[in-house]
């Protein structure tokens, strides 16, 4: 089982921008689709972004052409570039790896955009 660790949330303004990361350890990650959700509060948790184990990605609708995901799996790492944030981008952004049924779930990171 892989183990993951977000970081990078914060606090910025609207149109700011914010770098995720997420660790992976226990396991290398190379063989794993990873994605990136996020669960705002009073709502469901919801794909952001999601990349296979060869690179291919696609993004939710609301954040396509600001957000852009990567891995580097020689360092075991997933990122999410967040650009043009927009207050409904606050959330708890999760790092996952393997599916949302069976796979792997990081602790979480919170990303609020506010002025």
């Amino acid at each position: 089982q892989v183990q993951l660790v977000e970081s990078g949330g914060g606090w910025v303004q609207p149109g700011g921008s914010l770098r995720l990361s997420c660790e992976a350890s226990g396991s290398v990650i190379d063989i794993y689709g990873m994605g990136w959700y996020r669960q705002a509060p009073g709502k469901q948790r919801e794909l952001v972004a999601r990349i296979g184990s060869r690179g291919a990605s696609d993004y939710a609708d609301s954040v396509k052409g600001r957000f852009i995901i990567a891995r580097d799996n020689a360092k075991n790492m997933m990122y999410l570039q967040m650009n043009r944030l927009k207050p409904e981008d606050t959330a708890v952004y999760y790092c996952n790896a393997g599916g949302v049924i069976l796979g792997s779930w990081g602790q979480g990171t919170q990303v609020t955009v506010s002025s």
